[in-house]
């Protein structure tokens, strides 16, 4: 099926229903491996796809146009689901060059036998002509890595974003007013959170450079292509790029007898008689991937873990693992849990683990010896109330 995104610019990437984990990312929806095809005077494929579905690209190319039409090969990104089928492509196609910045073709060459092929090495703010249409290249380092790049046409006022704006997600449609924009604002949150939180001050910085742009569709790399709904994509970006908070309260705990799930449930209770959204997560029945959805947008945090062998549970130093290295931003909140005969670990371990996200802490954390009694979960219910009160602050604001 042909699906046209502008006259002569077609997409003829791979939709990957069954892919289920993104190195960690829990991709439930499947994902696609989006690629360009631009044909003009001369003749572009803007992307590759991932290795296993090269066949695919090549077959959806020559539906359009022979091989050897192809002059050029752009590669926006060289992670291996945009850049794992540019071998197969290149032998494919030997004529054409590949375009990519220096840094890009470093990294290709680290990837790749990349002796035979062409390179047209460009620069932030270069050109290349293909007739009527020109193919200008902006630079967006740590977006998310230090090579990757942006391709705009500007005669189509058409960005191929990369990986900004992506979302993992497998559809029979490839536009977005072709499916619910709250699903694929989620998705598309989803991304950011998993993928690119880490990086919010270098896509702040393409944000900005993305404004300047006459922009009437957004292509990115994953995904939906965005040409109706880019006003609301864009303003999305911008609150999630600062982790802006909502009036929102996370409560994340593991447990192993149910005495922190005792704490983490007063908690709860607490904050819940404050005007705010508040949600209970545990660690074992709740994959890292919604937890840092959830978290890129609450305005306080609570995390709890009992003490195992002198530190915490396995399951939360595994999400804590995942959480400290996209590092959420403008968090207020404490740790909690239980402990038998040692003091040592559990609380004090995700305290330490809290600060070094930059959370602020807003009390010492909250323990109980072995069960709580009435009175810590007294306690507990005044620490939810304390987070209750701050996140409303922010649904009046």
């Amino acid at each position: 099926m042909k699906i046209t995104l502008k006259e002569g610019i077609d997409w003829v990437g791979y939709v990957d229903w069954t892919v289920r984990d993104f190195h960690g990312y829990k991709t439930n929806n499947g994902s696609t491996y989006n690629s360009y095809l631009i044909r003009d005077e001369k003749t572009a494929v803007i992307d590759a796809v991932k290795a296993p579905y090269v066949g695919k690209l090549i077959e959806h190319i020559q539906a359009l146009t022979a091989l050897e039409n192809i002059d050029y090969v752009v590669c926006n990104h060289a992670e291996p689901d945009h850049s794992g089928g540019l071998p197969d492509l290149m032998a494919a196609c030997p004529q054409a060059e590949l375009i990519c910045n220096a840094k890009c073709k470093i990294t290709l060459e680290m990837h790749y036998d990349t002796t035979s092929w062409k390179w047209n090495i460009v620069e932030d703010g270069d050109s290349i002509s293909l007739g009527k249409r020109t193919l200008s290249f902006i630079n967006t380092p740590m977006v998310h890595w230090p090579e990757s790049m942006f391709t705009y046409v500007p005669e189509d006022k058409l960005l191929f974003s990369m990986d900004a704006f992506g979302q993992h997600y497998a559809s029979a449609f490839r536009f977005d007013d072709e499916e619910s924009l709250d699903v694929i604002l989620q998705e598309a949150k989803t991304y950011y959170a998993n993928i690119v939180m880490l990086y919010g001050r270098p896509v702040a910085q393409t944000m900005a450079r993305a404004a300047e742009l006459d922009i009437e569709m957004i292509a990115p790399s994953h995904g939906m292509i965005w040409r109706s709904h880019i006003k609301e994509v864009f303003e999305a970006y911008q609150k999630w790029v600062v982790c802006k908070p909502r009036p929102k309260v996370v409560v994340l705990y593991a447990t192993m007898w149910h005495s922190t799930e005792k704490m983490a449930r007063s908690i709860l209770e607490g904050a819940q008689e404050y005007d705010v959204e508040a949600q209970l997560l545990n660690v074992d029945s709740t994959h890292a991937t919604r937890i840092v959805t959830e978290v890129l947008d609450c305005a306080a945090l609570a995390i709890g873990s009992p003490t195992l062998n002198n530190g915490i549970m396995p399951s939360m130093a595994s999400v804590l693992c995942y959480m400290t290295g996209l590092r959420p931003t403008h968090k207020q909140g404490f740790a909690f849990g239980s402990y038998g005969w040692s003091k040592r670990g559990g609380p004090a371990e995700i305290g330490i683990a809290m600060e070094e996200m930059k959370i602020d802490m807003m009390r010492a954390p909250l323990r109980a010896q072995y069960v709580p009694t009435p009175e810590i979960l007294e306690e507990c219910r005044n620490a939810g109330r304390m987070l209750g009160k701050y996140a409303e602050q922010f649904g009046r604001t």
